[in-house]
């Protein structure tokens, strides 16, 4: 049985979303630690649905696209990715309780 294996790319949007999250917990929240384990836990969530990110539901979305978009939560955030060809890309990590489908290209 051969097992498929995906490369990881991260879009710019999503670094830029990675940022302004922990900017906020580090400096408005002033807690630089709750940061780095928020940066942790995502990664391992990620690292770890790179084996098999078919092997779940899309995300049921308004909006027609031309790759389904999946998504992982991890606490109180959702990362959204997509799977093409031999390629996992992430694209957003959002606050959870925001209006995903809106923020969602």
């Amino acid at each position: 049985m051969s097992m498929q294996r995906y490369r990881l790319l991260f879009n710019p949007i999503f670094e830029k979303d990675l940022d302004e999250i922990t900017d906020y917990i580090s400096i408005h929240l002033q807690n630089p630690e709750a940061a780095l384990r928020l940066v942790d836990d995502l990664e391992n969530a990620i690292y770890r649905r790179l084996g098999t990110p078919l092997a779940f539901a899309p995300y049921p979305s308004s909006k027609a696209r031309p790759h389904p978009y999946y998504r992982m939560n991890v606490r109180n955030y959702s990362i959204f990715y997509v799977v093409i060809d031999d390629t996992m890309e992430v694209r957003r990590v959002l606050y959870a309780r925001r209006n995903l489908d809106k923020l969602l290209p």
